[in-house]
């Protein structure tokens, strides 16, 4: 495929085109700005399996305005996007067309390599095959379960992004925070805002669940944890260990953890575990804990100079569920577990929905690795929309009011306690 059925297909043409019409680029986003008039965002994707494609387009039209992002963070899905976009190098450029070439010519179903009995109940569950069938497909897959505690290995995904990573001057996590941590030289403050850009530095993150110890982890700050040399290791087992859906993959497993004192004092420490620290960790998707990290780059009570933008994949909590069997009972909980902390961030801090955006994803599935051209243009202009209606409605006057307020609530409760 080429990168222009995407970019230039006539529903993205003619969104961008408006939007430059009616003078978006030069609408205020944020208080740190560029010699070249870019503006800086802070980024948190959410997790969807295949549906990520639509978070392409929604970067892309959102760069095609001007903004760039500084910081970048995600879980599954979105971690491989936030990966990638950090990969490239220096904040100030544009990135997503590169990832449209990467991603448009991937075939995705060569991420499902388990044998034939596993890809088959893939296809069967996008297909929407009928119980029984379905019922004998998984009776076939019993024993990669039960060996592997997956249907795949993951290790088509874990090379392509490590090679995808090479490409770009980045083997170790050291590479990445070296090409990906500079701050552009022109980078200032928008004249007239009483801040300074002491103390800002660009951040990447992405989020994976070690079922071993039962914690939320956050790549690459704890990566001390697994590895004595956290600088060294390849950064694309972390977007392995984050996107690795329960029983669809097999979990990531980091052997010949660090032990000692000083590893106890870091589990301590970063992770709040007061265990004995495993020699083994087993990681699963992200998304099972957090799948929309959105209070990554939070700091309370303060008025942010650059705001965090947030894309979700699907609207959601828009009904309520419908359980009538054991089926939609664990689907229930499931979804239930994974969205609980990201929903009770967002409710203690609602200002924060004015700075979310939801891509209405359709009848995609986030399953379907077999998708077709058709299906992946479709998901990118359905990001590319979301992403002209958020343009157009965001209010950074108003969301900096807004935290203003809540800092000046915030100090009088201080006051009054003293």
């Amino acid at each position: 495929m080429k990168t222009t059925q995407f970019t230039e297909h006539p529903a993205v043409f003619h969104l961008i085109d408006d939007l430059k019409k009616e003078g978006i680029p030069k609408k205020v986003f944020s208080d740190v700005i560029d010699d070249e008039g870019h503006q800086y965002v802070e980024l948190v994707m959410e997790g969807g399996g295949v549906l990520g494609v639509a978070l392409i387009g929604y970067n892309y039209v959102l760069e095609q305005m001007g903004l760039r992002f500084f910081s970048l963070a995600g879980t599954s899905a979105g971690s491989i996007n936030a990966l990638l976009l950090a990969a490239m190098g220096d904040v100030s450029k544009p990135k997503a067309e590169r990832l449209v070439e990467i991603l448009a010519n991937k075939n995705l179903m060569e991420f499902v390599d388990g044998d034939d009995d596993a890809q088959d109940l893939v296809k069967a569950i996008v297909r929407g095959d009928g119980m029984m069938k379905m019922i004998w497909k998984g009776v076939q897959v019993i024993d990669n379960l039960r060996d592997d505690i997956g249907l795949n290995p993951g290790d088509d995904f874990l090379k392509w992004m490590t090679s995808i990573l090479h490409n770009n001057g980045i083997r170790a996590v050291a590479d990445l925070q070296r090409q990906f941590g500079q701050i552009p030289p022109s980078l200032k403050i928008r004249s007239g805002v009483d801040k300074n850009i002491d103390g800002l530095n660009p951040r990447f993150a992405v989020i994976a669940a070690d079922l071993t110890t039962e914690t939320k982890v956050e790549f690459p700050r704890m990566a001390s944890l697994y590895w004595e040399k956290p600088e060294e290791v390849n950064p694309a087992i972390f977007a392995r260990a984050s996107m690795s859906v329960p029983y669809f993959f097999q979990p990531l497993t980091i052997t010949h953890c660090p032990e000692g004192e000083q590893s106890l004092l870091n589990w301590n420490e970063l992770a709040g575990f007061n265990g004995i620290p495993p020699k083994t960790a087993y990681f699963v998707d992200g998304g099972i804990l957090s799948n929309f990290p959105m209070d990554i780059f939070h700091k309370q009570n303060v008025v942010p100079r650059l705001p965090t933008f947030g894309v979700r994949l699907g609207v959601d909590r828009d009904a309520a569920n419908k359980i009538t069997g054991p089926g939609n009972l664990f689907g229930a909980m499931f979804n239930s577990i994974r969205h609980l902390h990201d929903y009770d961030f967002i409710l203690r801090n609602p200002d924060y929905k004015m700075l979310l955006e939801k891509i209405d994803i359709g009848d995609h599935n986030w399953l379907n690795f077999a998708m077709d051209e058709k299906s992946k243009i479709d998901l990118f202009v359905r990001g590319a929309q979301a992403a002209a209606n958020f343009v157009r409605c965001f209010d950074w006057s108003k969301y900096k009011q807004i935290r203003q307020a809540l800092r000046d609530s915030a100090l009088q409760i201080e006051q009054t306690q003293k």
